[in-house]
């Protein structure tokens, strides 16, 4: 996270979008991090890389919650994608400024 984002904290998952050949880019999911935040949240860590994966992968997608014209439409992507999973909330409405 200080390295590619100048953030000296750490964080659950980083999308570095590709474009080349077919390919979205790349995931970094933290396990580390993932495994604290699903113990926190009371959930397996399995389902918490699950919630981290639909967040990088809409990232990837061209979302962006920090931009407020994309914020709103990649809360409701993300929502509409737990849903279909079954997975409880996700990072942007975990978020003290969620939409």
């Amino acid at each position: 996270n200080s390295r590619f984002r100048g953030h000296d904290a750490p964080t659950d998952v980083l999308a570095f979008s590709d474009g080349h050949g077919g390919r979205a880019g790349d995931l970094l999911i933290s396990v580390e991090t993932a495994r604290r935040q699903a113990r926190r949240l009371g959930h397996a860590l399995e389902t918490e890389i699950k919630i981290l994966a639909i967040h990088g992968l809409l990232h990837l997608l061209g979302h962006d919650h920090d931009r407020p014209a994309s914020a709103a439409r990649m809360a409701r992507a993300e929502r509409r994608w737990r849903r279909r999973f079954a997975l409880p909330q996700g990072l942007i409405e975990r978020a003290p400024s969620a939409l």
